[in-house]
């Protein structure tokens, strides 16, 4: 009898949540219906904010990564206020600031797991606001040197000229120097030239001056070919040429190439010397000489056999 009064009982007990359960879902149906109205709401909302963005944008001519960004943050922003007014419709006591601040404390623990992570994309997004670099620059950033193949949230893509990839996190970039080589479409060369002591150094000068403007390479008509006597060398006076290129490395090392080419050829023409590196050796005490002749005269000859 005590088995059965307890299912019986259980049974009543069960019966009496379902009840509950089924009279509280009828009377918060309409709540929920509002709720998922609401939700679909910003669906649409969502929807026609990222098009008009993506429309202004494409006005505006912005990278296509930073439109990504900002349709990103743009959507999360309204996802986010949709969804607080759907939570606070079906659950009257959670308020909007309860629920912040609940999301608040949780973001701050996501913060810490995920440090290097916000750090990336926090370096993105002000790489992409700001741009100091664009796709198709040449940069040097430390021991990583290349032309950027694509921006992101999270990390730039290098490629080297060598042909291998580097996937560089943006905090690297964003907190470190960054040499934009291609930021400008001119970028001077240079190179040292020396000729020998005995030659005239105004004359050596117009000689070089001469054969580098006269290359194809060299934007002597923006910028001037300027050559002035540097240093004086172990044997030599060395000249500084400098001029004005394209700023890719192809164009620096062709240039360098066709310049090099021109002045050698230049000089040898007018006869002036590019010396070798000469060597002075000095002895304490004489040497003895000995003539060559003399020496075979005084060694044994062979009889023959």
């Amino acid at each position: 009898m005590e088995d059965v009064f307890n299912l019986q009982e259980a049974s009543s007990t069960l019966s009496s949540q379902l009840d509950a359960y089924i009279t509280g879902a009828i009377e918060a149906s309409p709540k929920i219906v509002l709720a998922l109205f609401i939700i679909f709401v910003t669906w649409a909302v969502v929807a026609v904010a990222r098009f008009i963005l993506r429309r202004v944008c494409a006005r505006m001519r912005l990278r296509r990564n930073l439109v990504d960004v900002l349709s990103m943050l743009t959507s999360t922003t309204i996802w986010l206020t949709g969804l607080l007014i759907a939570l606070a419709v079906v659950f009257p006591s959670i308020t909007p600031g309860k629920a912040l601040t609940t999301l608040g404390l949780g973001s701050v623990a996501i913060g810490f797991a995920f440090k290097d992570t916000f750090e990336n994309f926090l370096a993105g997004i002000l790489i992409l606001l700001r741009e100091p670099f664009a796709i198709g620059d040449h940069v040097e950033c430390e021991d990583v040197e290349g032309q950027i193949e694509e921006i992101t949230i999270r990390d730039t893509r290098i490629r080297q000229t060598d042909g291998q990839l580097v996937v560089t996190p943006n905090h690297h970039l964003f907190q470190n120097p960054v040499t934009v080589r291609t930021d400008k479409d001119l970028r001077r060369t240079t190179i040292i030239c020396g000729v020998a002591y005995g030659e005239n150094v105004d004359e050596a000068r117009k000689v070089i001056q001469d054969a580098v403007a006269h290359v194809d390479t060299v934007r002597d008509d923006v910028k001037d070919v300027e050559i002035y006597a540097q240093s004086f060398g172990a044997s030599s006076i060395d000249f500084e040429v400098t001029w004005w290129t394209g700023s890719k490395p192809h164009d620096i090392r062709a240039s360098r190439d066709q310049v090099i080419a021109a002045v050698k050829s230049a000089l040898d023409e007018a006869g002036i010397e590019i010396p070798f590196p000469y060597r002075t050796l000095t002895f304490n005490e004489p040497l003895p000489i000995k003539n060559m002749s003399e020496e075979d005269s005084s060694a044994p000859k062979r009889k023959a056999s």
